[in-house]
C-alpha cells in the first residue's frame, strides 16, 4: 500500500495575529495507522518542506498516544520536516489519499490547484480518498464530471457547533458543514467532539480530531478490499 498524505502550508489564523496550520493527533493517529499496517506513506504539501503545526493541537490536554509516540519518533519527524512539493506527486504512484486537518486548509488547499486536481484524479482513477475534521474543506472546489464530488454523497466534518465551541466561526473562509451542504453533500454528525466517521463510495470523512484514527482504519480496510 502507498498512501499519500497530503498536509496544509498555511500558518496564519486569519487577521487574529494567532496562528495555525496542521492538528497533530490528526496526523500522527492516521500516520501511524498506516506505518502499523505496512503501508508505505508519503507527505506532500503546497510549499514542500516543514508544515506548519497548528500550537493549539500541542497543548498538554491534546496529547494522545499517538503524539507522544511521535515526540519519540526521530525519523517521523525528519519526514515530517522534508514533506515533498503537493505539484509533484502523481496519483499513479499511490493508492490512495489522506488528508489531516487542522484550520490551515480552509485557507490554501480547499483553493489549490495541485488539490483539487489531485482529488479528482484519484477518484477518476477508482482510488480511495480520505479526510478529517477540517480537511472536507479541502473538498469545496472538487468536481468529478462537472459535479461537486460530495454531491448526493453522505459526507461528514467539523460542525458548525464544535467551530462555536473553539471560538472561529467568525475567523474562518467558510464553515466546513455549511460547504458541505451547499455542494449538495448529505450531511451527518454526531454530537460534539464525538468520534463520527462515513464512507459513501470511494469517499471517507472523518468529523473530528477524535475520528482522525478511525478514518485512516477504513482507508486501510478499504484498500485491503
Amino acid at each position: 500500500m502507498n498512501i499519500l498524505m497530503v498536509l496544509t502550508s498555511h500558518d496564519r489564523l486569519g487577521d487574529t495575529g494567532k496562528k495555525t496550520g496542521f492538528w497533530l493527533e490528526e496526523f500522527a493517529a492516521p500516520y501511524y495507522a498506516f506505518l502499523d499496517a505496512g503501508a508505505n506513506v508519503t507527505l506532500a504539501s503546497p510549499a514542500g518542506g516543514q508544515p506548519p503545526l497548528d500550537p493549539s493541537s500541542d497543548t498538554e490536554d491534546t496529547q494522545t498516544k499517538d503524539t507522544k509516540r511521535f515526540k519519540d519518533d526521530k525519523e517521523a519527524q525528519e519526514h515530517l520536516a522534508n514533506t515533498k512539493k503537493l505539484a509533484d506527486m502523481k496519483v499513479e504512484d499511490f493508492d490512495s489519499v489522506f488528508y489531516p486537518g487542522g484550520h490551515g486548509p480552509l485557507w490554501d488547499l480547499a483553493v489549490d490547484k495541485n488539490s483539487i486536481e489531485l482529488i479528482e484524479n484519484f477518484v477518476k482513477q477508482d482510488k480511495p480518498v480520505a479526510f478529517v475534521c477540517h480537511a472536507p474543506g479541502a473538498l469545496k472546489n472538487v468536481k468529478v464530471d462537472g459535479e461537486y464530488l460530495v454531491k448526493g454523497k453522505t459526507v461528514t466534518g467539523f460542525t458548525n457547533s464544535e467551530e462555536e465551541a473553539v471560538g472561529l466561526t467568525d475567523v474562518v473562509p467558510f464553515l466546513v458543514e455549511d460547504v458541505l451542504k451547499a455542494n449538495g453533500g448529505n450531511y451527518e454528525k454526531a454530537a460534539d467532539w464525538e468520534e463520527f466517521v462515513v464512507e459513501d463510495g470511494l469517499l471517507i470523512t472523518g468529523q473530528n480530531p477524535a475520528s482522525s484514527e478511525e478514518a485512516a482504519k477504513r482507508l486501510i480496510n478499504k484498500l485491503k478490499g
